[in-house]
């Protein structure tokens, strides 16, 4: 943080150091209030707030939200989280602020358990619609004791502004929001997603673990055409299989994971961990090759990939344990309402396998993932009569032979030949096509305007776009759900962490203002 002036430097402190400085001030009899958000754009509604909040107690804490956290939508935060909070440490109001991490939302709130938590009024039913569990399940343990006091609201709207007057979408964009804005609002989508936590979802497919070891250049090797690099650290996600369930398990309550272990890598215990509580996994377990792991070596300085190494045995499996698989989808597919295929072509799904999904699912949807392990050879035509198909362009185009012919015409000739009755495609920086039997096609165009990393933007896009269409959602919405889906998702290294519910209904809701 940069160097401030005193009059502001003494109320700007670390969250550690705050919660000690408020102990003090708790002790003499000091009533504590805090606000808690984005502070982005300092307009008279925020100051209209904080007055109102100041007049609730003795102390007002301001708790300013950091960048990483921050989920309003593109281009935000427009300000770094060392100029948002020296802008509320200027404010006469506010005697003491601090950045937090949001990564929980209102986690703060429940390490500070402030005697009156203030917020806006006219965010109440938004808020609700967002963080949905806090407030109706979980209130006591974000806020305690604490008294929640609700100010006359915000006069002015920050997205509203950003939305407006900063130039963060292209006109076609714009255009594109304007109109969707008088078809759906934002309460009628959030009812539509919280609808979908009572949907049962079986997912079948190859669990990875993505391993980002990140590196810096020494040099070129003076023996060899080489650039030699440097260990830094490195970090460790749940990737393929098992992050799309962690996506599903944002939505619905009830989530069971089939995937492959092998001989070596992490065993069930380890996998367990990295799994949300709500996701049920049954382990199948190969003796003849690793459980699939990908390394990725990463120039951290540039945050470019420089190589990857696989891990893994991609013949299909056979023999008994097949038929173990077969036998046990058999008995649980039908309790479904929807079961998911997430093949990555690393030996797991099998013909046989996808002829009982086929056979004993209600409703399956399916993406197969073309990768450096199978290019050429992990096509959507091997499958039939699927509810819905998700690829991106490049797997659309290798499973029709058509590298050059419109998206549209190309989607629509695979849609017909594997008898879809949805089908998406996403298009990257163009954003997406979706298509249904009857004949409609949507155009949705991308919404990211910041990209940190692409590697599971396609698995979170499939992940609630599938159970939104076996809830019977229509198209349009699906589609937009999707992509504000993707720009979360690249904003994400690898699979760090999944898409959430709230920070996708944020999204929505700023973007629509």
């Amino acid at each position: 943080m940069k160097e401030v002036g005193p009059s502001v430097k003494y109320k700007i402190l670390p969250l550690h150091e705050l919660v000690k400085k408020l102990a003090g001030l708790r002790s003499a009899g000091k009533t504590i209030v805090q606000s808690h958000g984005v502070f982005d754009l300092v307009h008279p509604g925020i100051i209209n707030h904080l007055e109102q909040a100041k007049k609730q107690g003795d102390v007002l804490v301001v708790t300013v939200i950091r960048d990483k956290d921050v989920r309003r939508g593109p281009g935000r935060p427009v300000f770094p989280d060392s100029l948002r909070v020296e802008n509320v440490a200027s404010l006469a109001q506010v005697d003491f602020t601090c950045v937090v991490d949001d990564e929980i939302p209102f986690e703060c709130v429940k390490v500070i358990n402030p005697d009156v938590f203030a917020k806006g009024q006219a965010y109440k039913e938004r808020y609700r619609k967002i963080h949905e569990k806090i407030f109706e399940e979980e209130r006591e343990f974000y806020f305690g004791k604490s008294r929640i006091f609700e100010t006359d609201g915000f006069s002015f709207s920050s997205s509203e502004i950003v939305n407006n007057f900063l130039d963060i979408y292209p006109e076609n964009t714009k255009s594109f929001l304007r109109d969707f804005s008088e078809k759906y609002n934002f309460s009628a989508i959030a009812e539509d997603l919280n609808s979908l936590r009572d949907l049962k979802v079986l997912l079948i497919g190859d669990g990875i673990i993505d391993e980002y070891h990140y590196c810096s250049a020494m040099g070129k090797s003076a023996k060899s055409h080489l650039v030699v690099s440097k260990y830094l650290t490195h970090e460790v996600f749940y990737g393929g299989a098992f992050a799309i369930a962690n996506h599903i398990a944002g939505l619905c309550d009830n989530v069971l994971l089939v995937t492959l272990l092998g001989s070596e890598g992490p065993k069930e215990d380890q996998i367990v961990k990295g799994l949300k509580q709500n996701v049920r996994p049954r382990f199948f377990s190969r003796e003849d090759g690793p459980t699939v792991v990908k390394k990725r070596y990463i120039d951290q300085y540039l945050n470019q990939k420089i190589f990857e190494v696989n891990y893994l045995n991609d013949y299909y499996i056979g023999g008994g344990l097949e038929a173990e698989v077969i036998d046990y989808l058999k008995a649980v597919a039908g309790q479904y309402d929807i079961v998911m295929v997430s093949d990555f072509g690393h030996g797991f799904i099998t013909g046989g396998i996808i002829r009982t999904i086929e056979q004993y699912a209600k409703k399956y949807a399916v993406t197969t993932q073309t990768n450096a392990a199978n290019a050429g050879y992990n096509m959507i035509t091997k499958y039939r009569k699927p509810y819905y198909v998700c690829l991106d362009e490049s797997e659309i185009r290798l499973a029709a032979q058509e590298r050059y012919a419109n998206i549209e015409e190309t989607a629509g000739k695979i849609r017909r030949e594997v008898g879809a009755d949805y089908l998406m495609v996403t298009l990257g920086k163009r954003g997406s096509v979706g298509m249904d039997a009857e004949g409609e096609i949507n155009r949705t165009p991308v919404f990211s305007s910041k990209v940190i990393d692409t590697v599971g933007a396609g698995d979170a896009f499939f992940s609630f776009t599938a159970p939104c269409f076996a809830r019977g959602l229509p198209l349009d919405l699906v589609s937009f759900v999707g992509n504000a889906v993707g720009a979360l998702a690249v904003q994400i290294i690898g699979n760090k962490k999944a898409v959430e519910k709230y920070e996708l209904l944020a999204f929505i809701d700023a973007v629509l203002k």
